[in-house]
């Protein structure tokens, strides 16, 4: 008996799916900027490969399915660097409030 290649991709995208979950979810904080990096590079990487995939193919399945992988991984892309931002604007040293001045003794307030 021998198993589909479809099922066995399925059950590795499955895999991948769970594990990838779980490792995102137990990142600490303070990892959370360099992951968020390495992941836009990935995504950068996926986004020259589906250009590749729907460039050189010919059926319109194939074609139809990098166009959709470019525009998901390019608001991967876009989506990371926006969280990124955010984050590192967190660890800013903020500017002290502006303290009000008292009135000097001979003006009126």
């Amino acid at each position: 008996m021998e198993i589909s290649h479809t099922i066995i991709n399925l059950i590795i995208f499955v895999l991948a799916i769970y594990v990838g979950y779980h490792v995102v979810w137990n990142v600490t904080p303070a990892l959370h900027t360099p992951l968020m990096a390495v992941t836009n590079a990935i995504s950068a990487i996926i986004i020259v490969g589906a250009m590749l995939a729907a460039g050189l193919t010919e059926g319109l399945t194939g074609q139809v399915a990098g166009t959709l992988a470019v525009a998901l991984a390019a608001v991967n892309v876009f989506g990371g660097f926006m969280v990124t931002r955010r984050m590192l604007e967190m660890f800013k040293k903020k500017e002290p409030k502006a303290v009000a001045k008292p009135a000097a003794s001979g003006e009126q307030a």
